[in-house]
Formats: C-alpha cells, structure tokens, sequence
C-alpha cells in the first residue's frame, strides 16, 4: 500500500478535487501549479499524486500550503493506475484534471462549475483548449473539431472532442468501478469519457479555459498512436460487456472503432516492413474515403521513406501542426 505523505486540511471538504499526477515533472510543474492557485474559484483542493519521481517535483509541490495534499507512491505506476490512486483521496464534490506540463485560465472552475451545477442530468462539462508549442504556435483546439451537447456517446465513438485538461467530472457516479481502465498506457481518458457519456448528459462551454502544451517529451510526441490498436480493441470489448446489445445498438460506432483498430494495426505491419498484410488489412476500407485509399497506395513504398509525411495528412489531427 502506498503511504502518503500528506499536506492536508480535514476540517473542510472542498467542492472541486483537482487530480495531479506527477512523474519528474518540475520544468513546467509550478506553472502548472500556479494556473491553479490563480482561479477566481476559490473551494478547491489538489490531490497531488507524486509517481515515484526522482527530480525535484517533490519540493515544488511542497513548497504550496495546505491546499496542496502531497501523496507519494512507493513504486512508479502507468498513468491511468496512478490516477485512480490520487482520486480515492479525493473528497470533493467534483473532479478536475491537469496535466503537470499544462495550464488553466483564470475563470476555468467557476465558469464550470456553475455550468455543471445548472442540470444534474449532466455528468461532465468541458471547454475549448489552446493547443501550443514553445516556438509560439497557438490553436485553439474547437476550430477543427466542433463539439456536442447532451446525449453525446455516439458522436463520441466517432471522434473525441474531449480535452481531459478541461473536464469537470460528477465525483464518485462511478461507484466501486474505478473511473479509469489502468490497462491503458495512452488512451485510457477517451475511454472513461465514452463510460460517463453512455450514462450522463455533458456541456461544454464554447471558449478555451485551458492552455495544452505539446512538447518533445510529451506523450502526445511520443508516438502513443503505436500502441492503439491494442488499446481500442480493449475499449471496444469494455464497451460490449458494460452496455447491453451494444453491437445492435450502435453497429455503425462499433464497425467505426473495429475500422480505426485494423487501420493502425496494419500501419504497424507496415513498420515492420510486411507490406503485404498492411495492404490487406487496409483493402477492406480503401474505398471508404480519400485517406484511405492514400494510405493504400502508399503502402505499396517503403515505411520509412513516406510514413512521416503521410501521418500529419492522416491523423488530420490539430496536435500534430505543433509537434
């Protein structure tokens, strides 16, 4: 078991709970730190969960007073794991999440927090986000993906228009299902979204309230979209066992997700150099759009020759302008 080390008021219970987690993160941790300390809302706590780093990040969490509650792990876990930790400490009335590496605008809890306290029908709010690098690139995430309101979880096997550094979460709807899937190294938000969507309503709110780094060493640059096919497919089979008649209920959805699955597995192949069985996976879906059928005929050259090229046309995603 973990033992915490805990800077801690128990006299108060907050309304908002913001989740931290930390791994050697202390270039950009106290000005993530700071974004919080500067929100006009005012009841909140962080729940700052230390991954076992080996850098400083412990003193500049430490240094905060006692809004702060500093948990330490004993051993370094993924990602979603360590979430799931930090949020069994979390006594709030709400959960928020931030990145290490991010930022939040001044008016970002108290503008959701009102949203989300206007309907209780609705189990998360969201907004925009400002997408940005350090050579000054700024994108507001919202101009290429438009969102939805409501009932949002077909949209929502289509495309992820959820930024996990501006949700605001009803805490403990769960129940004893932990809220995050820690099999999940890289996609373990978009599947927790698509869990509290099937059961709740979602807002948003219409402006950037967040502020999303990309850097280097961010997982977004990493190349997490490697180890996709696998993640989805373990979505896709959460989703059969959690929502009854899911594959009669959404067949569209669930043929859209499986599609996403082969085409990155055979992007895979492809790495490995066994064009061949990239192609085949690929063939089935070649016609179904443009993308695809540029996908298949470039498979027909060498991966490394045109894949780096070829994968900002594919993702049509607006992260990757700015890595």
């Amino acid at each position: 078991m973990n033992n915490p080390d805990t800077l801690t008021n128990t006299e108060t219970t907050p309304v908002v709970s913001v989740i931290m987690n930390c791994y050697n993160s202390s270039r950009y941790l106290k000005e993530a730190i700071d974004s919080i300390y500067s929100q006009t809302f005012k009841d909140w706590e962080i729940v700052f969960w230390d991954n076992a780093s080996t850098d400083n990040s412990p003193e500049i969490a430490k240094n905060y007073d006692s809004k702060l509650r500093y948990f330490r792990g004993e051993n370094t876990v993924p990602l979603y794991a360590a979430r799931n930790l930090a949020l069994e400490y979390a006594r709030g009335d709400y959960i928020a999440i931030i990145d290490c590496d991010d930022l939040w605008l001044p008016t970002k809890l108290e503008e959701q927090v009102s949203l989300i306290e206007k309907d209780n029908e609705v189990g998360m709010v969201f907004s925009d986000v400002i997408l940005f690098n350090e050579k000054g690139m700024e994108k507001p995430f919202f101009k290429a993906v438009k969102p939805e309101r409501g009932r949002v979880f077909q949209q929502l096997l289509f495309n992820n228009f959820i930024n996990t550094q501006t949700v605001l979460i009803r805490n403990k709807f769960w129940g004893d299902t932990p809220l995050f899937d820690d099999r999940l190294n890289y996609s373990g938000d978009y599947d927790a979204y698509l869990r509290i969507c099937y059961r709740w309503k979602v807002d948003y709110i219409d402006k950037p309230l967040a502020r999303y780094r990309i850097h280097s060493s961010s997982i977004t640059s990493k190349g997490s979209w490697q180890y996709l096919a696998e993640e989805i497919g373990l979505t896709i089979d959460s989703l059969k066992k959690a929502i009854p008649d899911f594959e009669e209920k959404y067949p569209e959805g669930l043929r859209f997700m499986e599609r996403r699955q082969k085409i990155q597995a055979s992007i895979l192949d492809w790495e490995k150099g066994d064009t061949r069985s990239a192609r085949k996976a690929v063939n089935a879906y070649v016609f179904e759009n443009i993308y695809l059928f540029v996908l298949y005929v470039l498979m027909f050259f060498p991966y490394r020759l045109v894949f780096k090229l070829f994968h900002r046309f594919y993702k049509r995603n607006p992260v990757s302008d700015l890595i």
